[in-house]
């Protein structure tokens, strides 16, 4: 058994961790910050690859599949994190990025990408076909039948790329899959207002999903913003047409490694705005849980959920918690922090230093490439200004690849390095590191100091799944 069918199979056991944080992210401070965490607390560590991120085109971060594991398990190896307590996964594997092809079209590319990622020896598996196609009816809700007779397709490519993967290695590991037809918008929901992406049905242009009448599915119950909570009767006809379509396509072992299903429990996130998790209105879904095979839930758009929400959570059996935005959120707000460090402490001493002008260089670089925010964000130009600096749903995360970016990001760390930065200027800009740094837990460098920041959105999600 697999340590992830372990830690789900057991959760209800005493003692037992009552599930697992998924960290979705390419950035290196923040996939280093989760492993040295993971160092840390012995559990292991679960990061998720996403279709637009990693392809085999390259994705944004212009790594394919193997790339991304290389990549990954060189920080693990510097982080010292046991090779063995490294999970991969792939998040929204499907025509994400082809949603503008027909079926025949985006369908055999979506084939080719998740070959690729068996390949690489990724485990973890969100199957996502959620999203309409060209040649779909756009005035129709995508019925679950074809949602998950395309996921049926994906799951056999899956299942044939680990049978040709064990000819050659036996070390090759089945791959256990997410399923579900009400998938949230990856990286937060946008729409109108600049909050939430709620058209009458296909939703987002980075992730156009299945979400008919609102946030999240017919017959859900409504909160706040118009997310609605996955009913119990969408979650038990998700789950049903799924069994029935990988049985008919003679799935049924891969069907049998399924560990979750996406739904929405009623969170959310836009610019300034956050649906925080409601128990009560989540209590008609969580009871029909069990109807559902040992299934747990798998949770998106967690980010900025409360710990004490998050524990609710895992606690009701929305047992995989992924994060993302947030985390380079909380990296974000520690490079700006630092270049007010470096601001106060060298601004003066412009024959030595040149200043990184990070937020400039960022704001530069969205402005130059602006297709990543410009569908996300709306108002005028001061709104928008902010909103790119300052918006939850992070959009700035795609730009921190940037050349010029990451030459000013390097030339910030230096900067802050070259100096001794007085526990008083920590303390105004980085609070929460400074007190990491008084008790131990953090060195004063700038490297560290950006990493404890994420770790710190990182603890949220420990004490969660913590018993």
């Amino acid at each position: 058994m697999h340590i992830l069918q372990k830690i789900l199979a057991d959760r209800d056991k005493p003692g037992c961790a009552r599930g697992v944080y998924s960290v979705c992210s390419a950035n290196e401070f923040v996939i280093s910050a989760a492993m040295e965490e993971g160092v840390r607390t012995g559990a292991p560590v679960l990061i998720e690859a996403t279709a637009n991120q990693v392809n085999q085109y390259g994705g944004y971060t212009g790594m394919k599949p193997a790339d991304f594991k290389e990549y990954a398990e060189s920080l693990a190896r510097k982080a010292g994190l046991d090779g063995d307590m490294l999970i991969l996964g792939g998040d929204h594997l499907g025509p994400l990025t082809w949603q503008n092809e027909c079926e025949a079209d985006a369908m055999a590319k979506s084939e080719i990408l998740i070959r690729d990622f068996i390949a690489a020896g990724f485990v973890k598996i969100h199957i996502d076909t959620s999203m309409r196609l060209a040649d779909d009816d756009a005035s129709a809700r995508l019925s679950d039948e074809t949602i998950a007779a395309r996921a049926a397709r994906l799951a056999a490519a899956a299942e044939n790329a680990r049978r040709s993967e064990q000819d050659a290695s036996q070390a090759a590991r089945q791959p256990l899959y997410i399923i579900g037809s009400e998938v949230p918008i990856p990286g937060g929901a946008t729409g109108e207002d600049g909050n939430y992406n709620i058209p009458g049905g296909a939703a987002g242009e980075d992730g156009s999903c299945n979400i008919p009448g609102g946030a999240a599915g017919v017959g859900g119950e409504s909160i706040d913003h118009g997310v609605r909570v996955t009913s119990p009767e969408q979650l038990l006809s998700t789950y049903r047409t799924f069994r029935d379509a990988f049985e008919r396509a003679g799935l049924g072992g891969a069907f049998s490694r399924v560990l979750g299903i996406v739904v929405q429990p009623g969170v959310e996130f836009g610019d300034d705005q956050i649906d925080e998790y409601d128990r009560g209105e989540a209590k008609r879904l969580i009871a029909a849980l069990p109807e559902c095979g040992g299934l747990v839930f798998e949770g998106h758009s967690t980010d900025y959920q409360t710990k004490y929400k998050l524990r609710e959570m895992a606690r009701d059996g929305v047992a995989i918690l992924k994060v993302g935005p947030a985390l380079t959120f909380a990296l974000r707000e520690a490079l700006f922090a630092l270049e007010h460090i470096e601001r106060e402490l060298l601004s003066a001493r412009s024959a030595e230093y040149t200043l990184s002008n990070f937020a400039g260089e960022l704001d530069a670089s969205m402005m130059r490439k602006p297709g990543d925010w410009i569908k996300h964000y709306r108002g005028g130009g001061p709104e928008l200004y902010f909103k790119r600096r300052f918006s939850l749903s992070d959009r700035a995360r795609y730009y921190l690849p940037d050349p010029t970016v990451q030459r000013a990001e390097r030339l910030l760390i230096d900067n802050v390095n070259s100096v001794n930065i007085p526990l008083s200027l920590i303390s105004q800009y980085l609070p929460t590191v400074y007190t990491a740094i008084r008790e131990g837990r953090c060195a004063p460098d700038a490297e560290s100091m950006l990493k404890m920041r994420v770790k710190d959105c990182i603890a949220d999600y420990l004490f969660a799944v913590t018993c």
